[in-house]
């Protein structure tokens, strides 16, 4: 097994850790990632709900943010899973915060409790992003 997929594999697991310390009182509905940044480092996180639903982060957003409030902004591979009946998808939010700390052609794997999974990238999961120059 190459390195990559090693790595690859311990994220995933790392991901499906997170489904348990999910904090989802009101939805059950636990998710977890876990973001590889480029010197190697991973960062997982779930999501953490709160009865007032707007101030709900998302298990993507824990992740990169606990990376970057760590210093790190500079990732080469996100992973998120949940108990989904194919590959969970991540909400519009999170999409939008994946285009602003990571390259556009990074991969991104979503998958599931039950091993199914769709790589795609950052880049095709949102389209047209909203970036910094656009706010000139």
């Amino acid at each position: 097994m190459s390195t990559e997929e090693k790595t690859k594999n311990i994220m995933i697991e790392r991901a499906t850790e997170m489904l348990d310390r999910a904090y989802v009182p009101y939805s059950k509905f636990p998710v977890g990632a876990s973001i590889l940044t480029k010197e190697g480092e991973i960062y997982a996180g779930c999501n953490i709900e709160n009865a007032s639903y707007p101030l709900t982060n998302c298990a993507e957003r824990t992740a990169i943010f606990k990376a970057v409030s760590e210093g790190k902004k500079e990732f080469s591979y996100l992973v998120v899973t949940g108990d989904t009946e194919g590959p969970i998808s991540p909400c519009g939010a999170c999409r939008q915060v994946m285009a602003e700390f990571c390259d556009p052609d990074m991969p991104v794997l979503l998958t599931n409790k039950k091993g199914v999974q769709m790589e795609t990238t950052v880049s095709k999961l949102l389209p047209g992003a909203f970036q910094s120059g656009d706010m000139v």
